[in-house]
């Protein structure tokens, strides 16, 4: 009988994906859970991630002339009360502050000073942007408004988990006003291709881009677009939203402009955002058994440069040598950026040192010892390679093969997503296959027909726990037979398990 493999996190992706999820987080050191009930403290190795994305996704946004802003974390709770539907699908997770102050009382520090108006602690800010356009435009000229704010929102989840679903959250939400409809659902489908660029090119997961359906989308939209990506469980993950929201809040907030010519209109808005979600699609679609994988292009750092020194007497030419070489290195660039080195110097046995480096990702791992520099070559791993699976290199062939090596990293990532993900993609056209299909424990992604009624969607997800995860964009058309209701459709439909 052949004896388990060994790996470095426990239990492994087979044995109990949601555990394993939060053990990759822990090996990794990229955050861990805070004192607050359903809030997360991230740690420096996943905020770094954090801020990679959000240079890669800042630099297009501001080429779609899109500028940067902040609004007030706090809005007052007549503002939600305005858009109907919209306080109707935040109303259950909103936070709200009543009191201004805290006093003593036996002892204890209770709150006082009643707001004369309750506060909602920001769970998106449509309706305070609102306010601030309508302020702010009065003519056709002051059109295309184009902003976005990098923030924190506070949505009360029941159930958190860590990058996935938290109290508090980090993102970025995007707000424009527009003079025509065209104009509006043009800008909405274009952040979302800015999101789904960023997500295959630089996150290197594969993403499928559609529309949600009425029972899906954004409350106070007339159209949310969504990208959709597979997770190693099969299970689908709303990576974003890019959200047509037609009239409705500026019709809420009054948001009106004189146009070239009549009487006074409303404006077309847009509303579209991110979370650091993204970091736990990352964790979920490239780690293993071994724990984090990270594509370089994201990566929070690129290499590290570890000393094997047995003896003394060659620490000082071993660790000159590491030197000179994270020196040169750091000289380089791949992906227009400047390759980030670390020299691991610190006071531990250097197969300890590999190892908490493949727990935490790094995309390349460079071992130098005194008898590689005296052969004039050093060991080099990749991550997505086996852990002992060293490259022989010299040091000129160092410096010149990195950024390719690290394009084939990149490469490697997303090509093995992808082929898992098409592999566990099917096509469905009766309901018997379709209820077989969810009941198994390997399921993925169906694409099957569908007949737009929300009572299939609600029978469907309380039966199997599937939604529809998007009406595909880019995939062919192709009509056919709903198979729950035996009415025409249009086209198939992306059916999934999901987060």
């Amino acid at each position: 009988m052949m004896s388990k493999q060994r790996t470095a996190v426990s239990p492994t992706r087979e044995e109990n994906y949601p555990e394993w999820y939060q053990q990759v987080i822990k090996v990794a050191d990229l955050a861990e859970h805070s004192p607050v009930r359903g809030c997360m403290v991230i740690k420096p190795w996943g905020y770094s991630l954090w801020e990679n994305i959000k240079l890669a996704l800042d630099k297009e946004f501001k080429k779609k002339g899109v500028q940067n802003a902040y609004f007030p974390l706090f809005i007052p709770l007549s503002y939600l009360e305005k858009e109907a539907a919209h306080v109707k699908g935040f109303a259950k997770e909103c936070a709200v502050v009543t009191h201004h102050r805290l006093e003593e009382k036996d002892g204890k520090l209770v709150p006082a000073g009643e707001l004369e108006e309750p506060l909602v602690v920001r769970p998106t800010s449509e309706t305070i942007i609102g306010e601030m356009y309508s302020k702010w435009i009065e003519s056709y000229r002051d059109l295309p408004l184009k902003l976005n704010q990098w923030c924190n929102i506070v949505r009360w989840e029941m159930r958190t988990r860590l990058f996935l679903r938290t109290t508090e959250i980090l993102w970025q939400e995007g707000h424009t006003a527009h003079e025509t409809k065209e104009e509006a659902l043009d800008l909405t489908k274009q952040m979302l291709d800015v999101y789904v660029d960023i997500t295959e090119n630089h996150l290197a997961i594969p993403v499928i881009k559609g529309r949600k359906t009425e029972a899906e989308k954004f409350p106070g939209a007339d159209e949310t677009f969504t990208f959709e990506a597979m997770m190693q469980d099969g299970k689908a993950l709303q990576m974003g939203t890019s959200h047509f929201l037609g009239q409705n809040f500026a019709k809420a907030s009054d948001i009106t402009f004189m146009p070239r010519e009549g009487n006074l209109e409303h404006v077309w808005t847009t509303s579209w955002g991110v979370t650091t979600r993204l970091i736990g699609a990352i964790i979920m679609a490239h780690s293993d058994d071994n724990g984090l994988v990270l594509p370089p292009r994201v990566a929070s750092s690129h290499i590290v440069i570890i000393p094997f020194v047995n003896k003394e007497e060659t620490k000082e030419k071993v660790y000159n040598y590491c030197k000179e070489l994270k020196k040169e290195l750091e000289e380089l660039t791949y992906f227009k950026k400047e390759v980030e080195v670390i020299f691991d110097d610190r006071d531990q046995r250097a197969g300890e040192k590999a190892w908490y480096w493949i727990k935490k990702g790094i995309p390349i791992r460079i071992e130098v010892g005194p008898k590689e520099i005296d052969d004039g070559s050093v060991s080099l791993f990749k991550r997505t390679d086996g852990p002992k699976d060293r490259i022989k290199l010299s040091k000129e062939e160092i410096l010149r093969t990195v950024p390719d090596l690290l394009d084939n990293i990149q490469t490697t990532i997303f090509k093995r997503a992808k082929e898992y993900r098409d592999k566990r993609m099917v096509k469905l056209d009766t309901k018997e296959e379709f209820y077989e299909y969810f009941s198994k424990k390997d399921c993925g992604f169906a694409l099957a027909h569908y007949s737009a009624e929300e009572s299939v969607e609600e029978k469907i997800q309380q039966d199997l726990n599937v939604t529809v995860r998007c009406i595909p964009l880019d995939l062919p058309k192709e009509e056919g037979v709903c198979p729950f209701t035996g009415a025409p459709s249009k086209q198939r439909v992306v059916f999934a398990k999901s987060y």
